[in-house]
């Protein structure tokens, strides 16, 4: 039959929901601890429980050796002759166990000591079974209420063991009550000195993940999967879903009749906004409905390996696009895995004129086209770092004099070349101009007396055609006419001023 201690022990073992070895094996320790601070001995001590009588005897272990040479430490260490005085059973490479007296003689001090070491291992003991029993519930939701408010933190009891809730688990709409029960998810597990720390989260994605296999069957049965959710508790939440059956709407489903299903979700999250978008394979079609409500123009793949996106959008749509404090884009790019870079109509308009300016290449000269400037010159030019002439004319006296070996000489000759060679290519450019524009003259010319030469040819092959014999032509008519009433004219002249001729005479 157990002793009452031992059915102490096993009651302490199922409260604490530990092992009842550990708690022996604790209680022996602390009688050890006690005895060596009472005897003040280095042997090697040992305590034994008995569970039938409920005794905790002491003992001194020795090992065992055969010869008095092979002892190093008369408190460790006992030769085969001295330990079959107490025990005729003794062989060497065996312990022998010396009886420590401690009923009596063990006082308060030694007894607090115990009960330190108890309450010790016992602790110790509970913390590796909470630890054990919730590491293998990461990611999962429990159902907790709320124990006590310690400042920000919130501690909840979990049924086993406490957890507690920071400032940065728990949304910015939500504020908790002594008694209240809620849903939490768990994120970590912590072994500390003080304890297995349990640490629950209401802000975790995997809250919303649960609620929406909680309230749509479609998801919990797994013709609806959730790809990918994104989001910032207490403001928004963004999850992309994808039906495995095509007859069946995934976001249709998620948002169930009038709304209902996700009306649910929404009022257990405090009024938090969710964003339900379908899935695609496609980035560029998947970031123009994670960036929902706002409408994108065009969407280009900047590195597919860097997985780096840019999204351009109307003016009017920027700020939308962008969201409240860059949340919505945010969101899109955690949705997404991508990093987006979100620009306007103009935005990208100029950045095209920018990119197609710094396109236009500049004219590059060597310098040994400059014929003013000898070998010598040119070489240290070229060790000063010129090695243009575009760059060289940029260049002040004080520069050009600041290179070894060239002096205000040097530098006058230099203005000389330079100024002649751009005389030149000024003065060549002209006169390919001037040739063009003559080349052009001559040309119309050309054309013009072609078409002289094209009106005469008939006249001067002697070709004759029937019409031009016989019929004159309107335009030979009306001259014609105009000589004929030339004449009459002329006739009436004349006889208007010999009448008055007659007249006198």
């Amino acid at each position: 039959m157990a002793s009452e201690l031992y059915n102490i022990i096993e009651g302490v073992s199922r409260e604490k929901g530990i092992d009842p070895q550990i708690v022996v094996s604790a209680v022996e320790d602390a009688i050890v601890v006690a005895t060596r601070k009472y005897y003040k001995t280095q042997e090697n001590l040992r305590a034994v429980l008995d569970k039938d009588s409920g005794k905790i005897n002491a003992y001194a272990v020795k090992s065992i050796v055969e010869t008095p040479e092979q002892v190093e430490d008369a408190n460790l260490q006992v030769t085969v002759e001295q330990a079959r005085k107490l025990d005729p059973a003794a062989e060497a490479g065996g312990e022998l166990l010396i009886p420590k007296v401690t009923e009596g003689i063990l006082g308060r001090i030694a007894a607090q000591l115990a009960k330190q070491v108890i309450f010790q291992k016992v602790r110790e003991a509970e913390r590796d079974t909470v630890y054990n029993e919730y590491i293998g519930h990461v990611n999962e939701i429990v159902n907790a209420t709320v124990k006590r408010i310690e400042g920000p933190d919130v501690i909840l009891d979990i049924g086993k063991a406490e957890a507690r809730m920071g400032r940065k688990e728990q949304s910015r709409l939500e504020s908790f009550a002594v008694g209240e029960r809620i849903r939490v998810v768990i994120v970590r597990v912590e072994k500390a000195a003080k304890g297995p720390g349990v640490i629950a989260s209401r802000s975790a994605p995997e809250l919303v993940q649960h609620l929406f296999q909680t309230e749509v069957p479609e998801i919990y049965d797994g013709t609806v999967v959730i790809r990918a959710i994104a989001r910032e508790a207490g403001e928004r939440t963004k999850i992309a879903v994808l039906s495995k059956d095509k007859d069946v709407d995934a976001v249709g489903a998620c948002v169930g009749m009038k709304g209902m299903r996700v009306q649910s979700i929404i009022r257990e999250l405090r009024g938090e906004k969710i964003d339900i978008i379908e899935y695609h394979e496609d980035p560029v079609t998947f970031a123009e409905k994670a960036l929902q409500p706002a409408k994108v123009s065009r969407v280009t793949i900047v590195d597919a390996a860097d997985k780096h996106l840019e999204v351009v959008v109307d003016d009017t749509q920027l700020s939308l696009a962008i969201g409240k404090k860059g949340q919505n884009v945010r969101l899109a790019a955690k949705l997404l895995g991508w990093k987006i870079d979100i620009k306007s109509e103009e935005e990208k308009r100029q950045e095209v004129e920018q990119q197609m300016s710094a396109l236009v290449t500049q004219t590059v000269t060597p310098l040994e086209l400059v014929t003013g400037l000898g070998e010598g010159l040119v070489e240290k030019l070229k060790a000063a770092g010129v090695n243009t002439v575009e760059s060289l004319a940029d260049m002040t006296p004080e520069q050009l004099e600041a290179i070894e070996g060239i002096g205000p000489k040097t530098v006058e000759k230099i203005s000389i070349a330079v100024n002649n060679y751009f005389a030149s290519v000024d003065g060549g450019e002209a006169v390919a101009a001037a040739d063009a524009e003559t080349a052009g003259e001559a040309a119309t010319e050309a054309a013009v007396a072609g078409t002289e030469v094209g009106e005469e040819s008939p006249a001067e092959g002697g070709l004759e055609t029937a019409p031009a014999e016989t019929e004159p032509t309107a335009t030979a008519a009306a001259e014609e006419g105009a000589e004929l009433s030339s004449e009459e004219s002329a006739t009436e002249e004349a006889a208007t001023e010999e009448a008055p001729e007659d007249k006198q005479s």
